[in-house]
């Protein structure tokens, strides 16, 4: 592309070559100096004295045409060197490469605040996150703000007299260590789900008068590979640091699984993790002084090189518990209930903990709080018993449906249903144990054989026994329902007229209580216990064994008053 003498491009309008002349000879007289801005404009200063006072602006192709052209001109006018107008260059910035960067800066901040919030950040840590902190562990260290003690876990005193060991341990190590014993290094704690394992852990934490650090399995598990195992390395660096101290991972089936399974062609994360963790463990000591503890409520599918001893050298097992461990534990949380003043709180514990068989901890709690709420909505002045019997209702059976109207077919079909059940329980004395079955094998066909079948978390992978005697057990199992659906017939047509007395009573009241059953159907006809009393006879006492042995009755020396055992 080519440009005239002005400085203008090819195409562009220009004037007369006269008048060009002389509109040049002018403006040199005139102009002080030009100024080449960021190689693409120049602005015309006008020279002092002059009437302009406004800067003249146009645009250029390339700085080198523009200054041959300058020349060119400033020498076909005769214009001496010394007179000839001076050229100076400067950058200036319209604000469009700030403009350029706004969604560069934009993303960049996003993925900065997206690193710091998400689980690699800072968010749940104590220490400042952020990508290059994404190894460092995210256990918590708990010290005086924990307000659950032993005497708010109950239900449990088997379970609470090894973890008073495992405090002892840490608190008077002396006393084994004299004798030669070794500390144990961890302790498993497993039980069903609500059974207390966590509340027993926390209780630790603050009678231990130790350091407690606390952490969740599924924390060391992340999107990239060997974040795993460094939370681990840096959680066991920790609990070296704050020794003597606890340390509880809590759903430690999040990275204890078996290994080997599932996971062709290398090892997975939570594989490493596991290695690692083992690693940590084995370089404990009988000094130390670090006690691991771990909850889980699958203990069959925890791999078996970390529950091998000089590990979790203890499985402590957290059963639901019997009728007088639901009343210790209906004892604690009636504790900050406003009951009715007519009420004994001993047999209202006890008849409650009678009413709930099967029922844990976590249930108990539930059932506590939903009588409370019950009551609020009621504008009852206190809790009374029958919102206590509305509660566990509601937690067996969920909310009375009022909405859902039944028609007189439909009712009196469920009705008589239900009168079923009812009259078939009454009148058998082992109604439970005939229709439920746990395992084949043993029966007559069968003869005196037994399968081990795979237990819950693990993989079949070859049936242990032929296509023959599957089809046996197939055979066995129909010969079994179908011998209980015969029995329970029979019964139900021998006992027709009490059948139809319960279901005409119950669409009339819809809920029988036993006063109800007891007039239409009379005594049961075999003996039954159904009173906290006669559950608990020959038992030895009506209340929980709290006792402790010799070695650990001044555990909690020093602690404050009200640190009573329970």
């Amino acid at each position: 592309m080519s440009s005239c003498r002005c400085g203008c491009e090819e195409g562009d309008r220009c004037p007369p070559a006269g008048a060009a002349v002389r509109r040049e000879t002018d403006v040199f007289l005139q102009v002080d100096q030009l100024e080449v801005v960021s190689k693409q404009f120049v602005r015309v200063i006008p020279a002092p004295g002059t009437s302009s006072e406004t800067f003249v602006w146009f645009n250029i192709g390339s700085v080198d045409i523009f200054e041959r052209n300058l020349t060119m001109a400033q020498w076909e006018l005769g214009v001496e060197p010394h007179n000839q107008t001076a050229v100076i260059y400067t950058t200036e910035s319209d604000g469009s490469f700030l403009r350029s960067l706004v969604p560069t800066l934009l993303l960049v901040g996003i993925l900065l605040y997206a690193a710091r919030r998400g689980p690699m950040g800072a968010g749940r840590d104590r220490r400042a996150g952020g990508l290059f902190s994404v190894g460092e562990t995210t256990a918590k260290i708990l010290k005086k703000n924990v307000d659950v003690r032993f005497a708010d876990v109950a239900g449990c005193e088997e379970a609470k007299l090894e973890i008073m060991e495992f405090v002892n341990f840490l608190k008077n190590p002396k006393q084994y260590q004299d004798l030669g014993a070794k500390i144990p290094k961890g302790a498993v704690l497993t039980g069903p789900a609500g059974t207390g394992k966590t509340l027993l852990a926390k209780a630790t934490a603050r009678e231990a008068s130790v350091p407690f650090i606390t952490v969740n399995g599924s924390e060391f598990l992340e999107l990239f590979v060997g974040v795993g195992p460094a939370r681990v390395h840096d959680m066991f660096a920790m609990a070296r640091k704050n020794a003597p101290c606890i340390l509880f991972i809590d759903e430690i089936d999040a990275i204890g699984r078996k290994r080997g399974r599932g996971h062709l062609g290398g090892q997975s994360e939570q594989e490493n993790t596991l290695n690692q963790m083992l690693v940590e463990m084995d370089g404990f000591n009988s000094s130390t002084n670090v006690v691991v503890l771990a909850g889980t409520n699958r203990p069959d599918i925890l791999d078996p090189a970390l529950m091998r001893r000089g590990r979790f050298d203890r499985q402590i097992y957290i059963s639901p518990p019997d009728i007088k461990g639901r009343s210790s534990i209906f004892k604690v949380h009636l504790r900050p209930l406003k009951l009715d003043k007519t009420l004994s709180k001993d047999t209202l514990v006890r008849k409650l903990a009678a009413l709930t068989p099967g029922f844990t901890g976590a249930d108990i709690s539930n059932v506590c709080n939903e009588a409370a709420l019950i009551a609020a909505c009621h504008l009852s002045l206190s809790v009374q018993e029958k919102h206590f019997e509305q509660a566990i209702e509601r937690v067996i059976g969920g909310l009375e449906k009022k909405t859902q109207v039944l028609q007189p077919s439909e009712k009196a079909t469920v009705a008589y249903h239900e009168a079923g059940h009812a009259v078939v329980g009454w009148i058998l004395e082992h109604a439970d144990p005939l229709l439920k079955v746990v395992q084949f094998g043993m029966s007559e066909k069968l003869g005196q054989v037994s399968f081990d079948l795979p237990r819950q978390g693990e993989t079949l992978v070859e049936r242990p026994y032929s296509e023959a005697t599957a089809q046996l057990i197939d055979e066995e199992v129909r010969c079994l329902i179908s011998s209980a659906y015969e029995r329970t017939l029979d019964l139900l047509m021998r006992c027709r007229d009490r059948v139809d007395k319960v279901g005409k009573r119950l669409l009339e009241k819809e809920v029988l209580e036993k006063p109800d059953m007891l007039e239409l159907l009379g005594p049961r006809p075999f003996a039954e216990k159904s009173t906290y009393e006669e559950f608990v006879e020959g038992t030895g006492s009506l209340e929980e064994d709290t006792s402790l042995p010799e070695g650990l009755k001044g555990w909690n020396w020093g602690q404050e008053e009200g640190s009573t055992e329970h």
